[in-house]
């Protein structure tokens, strides 16, 4: 784990999950009965979790062998609780591939969760239980410098996070990311009535929605997007502003006119 400390830094970023580190998740793992550990090093996690009466249906790790990656099931395992490794790259990859298998745990940085670099995954984040600084090291003095929180990934989740306090108090904080309803991908809003990632997204669910009504297609000359500068030309020729299909202005620089139509 890329821990920052006064200490020089452990191969391959491992570091002993403390007990204390686990007690605050104990609560929020209601209806969890079983767990694989996935990142095991010398199963301290698994220790701690059956110490709380949790039965371990899998424990491996990379130095011993068991590709986590290698893994699309773990059984009966109610939910995936690991403490993974932190370089950047490689937790990516395994928060896509755990919260696919089973709704999952990890122990991560707080401060993670404010990077865009998390913003893709924070959707399918359902809740994060903060715990504070953590002593990583076996008779220090000292905690680690950075504050630690667990964070539960599931991919049948997309309503972003509920964040537990330390106190035991929930809050639920604002989203930093949505889906776009068009693009389907993640994004930071910055209202919070967004629906689309960009202006290009917003103009191609109009046309869609168009497209998809027989009476108002671009085909049937009826309807027609044009630039703003050159509004006047078409209503001189007999064209007319409509307003937004969502209520909302369609941009700066295109607009849904409708030609009218003279009924004999």
């Amino acid at each position: 784990m890329g821990k920052r400390s006064n200490f020089e830094r452990r191969e391959a970023d491992f570091y002993p999950t403390p007990r204390a580190a686990v007690v605050p998740l104990i609560p929020y793992l209601r209806g969890v009965r079983s767990f694989a550990e996935p990142c095991a090093g010398d199963g301290d996690l698994v220790r701690h979790l059956q110490g709380f009466g949790l039965r371990c249906v899998y424990a491996g790790d990379i130095h011993t062998g068991q590709d986590a990656l290698k893994f699309d099931h773990y059984g009966a395992a109610d939910a995936i609780i690991t403490d993974p490794p932190y370089n950047r790259p490689v937790m990516h990859v395994l928060i896509e591939h755990f919260q696919r298998i089973a709704p999952t745990w990890l122990l991560l940085e707080s401060d993670w969760a404010s990077t865009r670099q998390a913003s893709p995954f924070m959707a399918s984040c359902s809740d994060i239980v903060a715990i504070g600084r953590v002593k990583w090291i076996e008779g220090s003095k000292h905690t680690g410098k950075d504050n630690h929180a667990w964070y539960r990934f599931n991919a049948r989740h997309n309503g972003g996070p509920v964040f537990h306090c330390r106190s035991g108090d929930t809050v639920t904080p604002i989203r930093r990311t949505g889906i776009c309803e068009q693009c389907r991908k993640a994004y930071e809003p910055q209202r919070s009535s967004s629906r689309f990632c960009s202006q290009a997204c917003k103009q191609s669910a109009y046309r869609s929605r168009l497209s998809g009504t027989p009476a108002v297609t671009a085909s049937s000359g009826l309807f027609r997007y044009v630039q703003r500068a050159e509004v006047p030309g078409y209503t001189a020729e007999g064209w007319e502003p409509l307003p937004a299909l969502d209520g909302t202005d369609h941009g700066e620089y295109s607009l849904l006119m409708r030609r009218r139509v003279e009924q004999g």
